[in-house]
């Protein structure tokens, strides 16, 4: 067994991005994925002959995955095909419109005519706290690994320790919205992005306001959908050295001598290794999926730190009314309530909806016929919860029914019948184990949650978690990083561990062994 062999269990974005870059490093690696196609989350749904996103659908940080591509000797613009997007997103409250653009100005202005002078400068205000946050916590936190606030607060140094101290840990992203907006429409439309990490934007710190700085220094549209960007990591892999074994499910991970040793396939058969990079859900390692031995790796997830899941439909519908661009936000009422329902398990009576059109750009052009869709209502994260779903057919009925009253608020009609799939948190659980159907690890409710994220390191020399479950957080971009903060990590302890072996010198004296006295 080659010294450096690596064993990566699943092809999230996180292993495949570990897999390629370790592959590129010179280790021996084979990557095992449950599913018959790379890409967890980011899925495809073959829905009427289309093959619909059914995971994450805005792309950003793209500087991200090309150096991840440049490290492994390729370069991304040659493996993907995208273009910028000019609009970022489409938001309406019933009648009322507002787009959200990739430059800064035009949103300003939109804001403007939209709500007032004085939220526009709430806006421009907004706009840079959110920068400011970004850019004090991209390399010393995001971009490392996981900190505990003392070695945060070191990283940062004497220069950043100014934005140390206003990091607004314990203001909620509401609470500090509304110093910015006073119309609350814009407190919701800014308060959304805690849902890119499955949170409440009334119990996560207002420090993540910096969602919002990543989206708008741009979005990009993928030719063919997201799942093309898993297929483009899966060659680079490949091209790397990577071996890929799909429809092979990790039965348990070999702990030997106190550390990782391989897994063992769900039909029996033992893959060694001298290290093992996980891309599950920690959750999954700790509720003892992978085997009691690796189960003290990591720390279990309380169930009420889960964040949300999701009823997602993927559709080829017919659309009328609603002018709809790719991605479209569909606002209730009553973010409070609808936010409340969801702490206390229950879907939203009038939830906001995501729309992404996927055969739309920027411009707005609809194809003839039918048109592909994701759609998606935020749900809680009980779908392990009695018999595999929380929900009644009668519940996921009024949720189907509640989701389309909504976009028709706004004007838009939906025909789903042409082909629909729809996947509830209890087909998120039966996908990614002990979680429930929570589509992005832990919630970020609290200053320290964040700190409690799982890291690269676990508990078990030798075992390693990559993920959007792990540090640095959820999202694509962070997933990314936490597969190759995965694979630094990984080769600075081999590293260490081969320099700390001892090696036979040349000439010199033959002593005997010294004897111990065993203490009295």
């Amino acid at each position: 067994m080659p010294i450096d062999s690596v064993v990566v269990i699943g092809s999230g974005i996180g292993g495949l991005v570990s897999a390629a870059l370790l592959a590129a490093r010179g280790c021996d690696v084979t990557l095992v994925e449950a599913a018959e196609t790379p890409g967890g989350k980011v899925r495809a749904v073959p829905v009427g002959g289309a093959a619909i996103d059914g995971g994450p659908t805005v792309f950003t940080l793209r500087a991200v995955f090309e150096d991840i591509f440049a490290a492994c000797g390729a370069v991304l613009a040659d493996e993907v095909v995208m273009r910028p997007a000019s609009t970022l997103a489409r938001h309406a409250w019933g009648r009322d419109r507002l787009d959200l653009f990739a430059d800064p100005a035009a949103s300003e202005a939109a804001i403007g005519d939209f709500a007032g002078a004085a939220d526009a400068r709430g806006y421009r205000a907004f706009r840079a706290e959110a920068r400011r946050l970004f850019d004090a916590l991209d390399t010393p936190f995001m971009r490392a690994t996981k900190p505990d606030p003392l070695t945060l607060g070191w990283r940062m140094g004497a220069r950043g320790f100014a934005d140390y101290c206003t990091l607004r840990p314990y203001t909620s992203m509401w609470r500090a919205l509304g110093g910015y907006f006073s119309d609350h429409r814009l407190q919701q439309l800014f308060g959304r992005y805690a849902t890119y990490c499955g949170s409440s934007p009334f119990e996560c710190p207002a420090t993540l306001m910096l969602i919002s700085h990543v989206e708008a220094s741009g979005v990009w549209l993928i030719d063919g959908g997201m799942h093309q960007l898993a297929l483009a990591l899966e060659a680079l892999g490949r091209r790397n050295g990577v071996r890929f074994r799909y429809s092979s499910p990790v039965h348990e991970i070999v702990i030997e001598h106190g550390r990782a040793a391989g897994v063992v396939l769900a039909g029996g058969e033992r893959i060694r290794a001298t290290s093992v990079v996980c891309n599950a859900d920690p959750a999954a390692i700790g509720a003892g999926c992978f085997g009691p031995a690796a189960r003290r790796a990591v720390a279990p997830v309380a169930r009420r730190r889960r964040s949300l899941s999701a009823m997602v439909w993927t559709a080829k519908a017919r659309t009328s009314g609603f002018a709809m661009l790719r991605h479209n936000v569909f606002f209730s009422d009553d973010y409070r309530s609808e936010f409340a329902a969801l702490r206390a398990g229950r879907l939203a009576v009038a939830p906001s909806v995501y729309v992404c059109a996927l055969d739309r750009n920027d411009a707005g052009h609809a194809p003839d016929g039918a048109e592909r869709l994701q759609i998606l209502v935020n749900a809680p994260p009980d779908g392990d919860a009695g018999s595999g779903t929380p929900f009644t057919e009668a519940e996921i009925d009024r949720c189907t029914l509640a989701m389309l009253n909504s976009v028709s608020r706004a004007g838009l009609s939906l025909d789903l019948a042409p082909a629909t799939v729809l996947t509830t948190p209890g087909d998120f659980a039966a996908m990614f184990p002990s979680t429930g159907g929570a589509l992005y690890g832990p919630a970020s409710h609290g200053w320290a949650a964040s700190f409690r994220r799982q890291g690269s390191r676990t508990a078990i020399p030798g075992l390693y978690c990559a993920g959007g479950s792990t540090h640095p957080g959820a999202g694509l971009p962070m997933a990314a990083l936490s597969g190759r903060l995965a694979a630094d990590c990984l080769l600075q302890d081999r590293a260490s561990m081969s320099r700390s072996i001892p090696a036979a010198m040349r000439g010199g004296i033959s002593m005997r062994r010294a004897m111990t006295v065993p203490a009295a």
